[in-house]
């Protein structure tokens, strides 16, 4: 077969790739890692300790050796460096609340996309109600709280790069708005003891946020502050973070967050946004045009953007200083200086 012969390989692992994605998302719903992360097990006692069928149990765990997020060796199955690192819940680096959230809720949204393509019309539990795009989520505590856990999840390593990469030399305090547990202040303030920090974000979010700063030995410097970025003005400070926030909304509401950003800074002052920032070509950022149609299910008007679109907003507001720069995986974040 030459490189030019058409063949069906990646339609097919394409096409297919729900079948891998919910067998990991079953491993972490049935905590396989974690559970291993005690120590390697034979399949016997994993298939009890799991509540696993024997007629399911040795494919399924196969499965995930030959999908390389368990190793077997001589019959014994054990976590990768990986998934020991990112998949066990008793540890600090657990990236599974965003596994956790696509298990629960966007695996099935997602069923409906079709549907979205067809009309613009959101997918998620508001579907077809003309409530906020958050409403349905922070009226259930329990699905509040593991909705905020996922955002820690799928943001911590940007946020971690942000806090090691920007010149926070510069600055004195900071503010994290639609903070959500409140992981990226909580980046910045340990890696930068001088930063003073504050969480923006809706009152409900509060406790979650409080206890995880606690949690973090953080709270005689780093606090909360309740309100909506839309009808309140935002803290004023000498950064503004949004992460993960502006593609939640349509063009005239991501102009307005920004427009508030610059307001809300002094002169000198900083905003930094980060998304899956697409790239300008529109072609190589899958992960980021995937986001785009994930918030067509999520949202009423929300959209993903690239690095040029967001420099041409920021520019708008009146900075005058801005920069595109890359972060981890497919997160890359836009600098504005006032």
């Amino acid at each position: 077969m030459t490189a030019h012969t058409p063949h069906p390989d990646h339609i097919l692992q394409t096409g297919l790739a729900f079948w891998a994605s919910k067998t990991l998302l079953s491993a972490v719903e049935m905590e396989v890692f974690t559970e291993l992360a005690k120590g390697p097990e034979t399949l016997d006692a994993l298939t009890g300790r799991l509540g696993l069928h024997p007629r399911s149990s040795r494919d399924f765990l196969d499965t995930l050796v030959a999908l390389g997020f368990l190793e077997r060796t001589n019959g014994t199955y054990a976590n990768t460096p990986s998934t020991d690192l990112f998949l066990d819940k008793h540890k600090p680096s657990y990236i599974g609340g965003i596994l956790e959230m696509a298990n629960q809720r966007l695996f099935h949204h997602w069923g409906h996309l079709t549907t979205a393509l067809r009309t613009g019309q959101r997918q998620s539990e508001a579907a077809g109600s003309e409530s906020e795009t958050f409403a349905a989520l922070y009226a259930d505590p329990a699905r509040l709280k593991g909705f905020l856990r996922a955002m820690t999840g799928i943001s911590r390593g940007a946020n971690m790069a942000i806090a090691a990469r920007f010149p926070w030399e510069q600055y004195n305090s900071a503010a994290d708005c639609g903070t959500a547990q409140g992981d990226l202040i909580v980046q910045v303030s340990l890696k930068n003891p001088h930063i003073s920090g504050i969480g923006f974000d809706l009152p409900e979010v509060a406790p979650i946020f409080e206890e995880y700063v606690e949690a973090n030995g953080l709270t005689s410097r780093v606090r909360f502050q309740g309100g909506s970025f839309f009808s309140e003005p935002l803290p004023k400070v000498d950064v503004i973070l949004m992460g993960h926030i502006l593609h939640d909304w349509n063009l005239e509401e991501k102009k307005t967050l920004v427009r508030k950003a610059y307001e809300a800074i002094p002169e000198g002052g900083a905003f930094i946004a980060y998304d899956a920032l697409i790239d300008n070509d529109r072609s190589k950022n899958a992960f980021g045009l995937l986001m785009s149609l994930n918030m067509l299910i999520e949202t009423p008007g929300g959209f993903d953007y690239t690095g040029a679109d967001c420099i041409g907003w920021l520019k708008e507001a009146g900075f005058r200083e801005t920069r595109v720069e890359h972060l981890v995986g497919p997160d890359a974040m836009v600098i504005g200086i006032k």
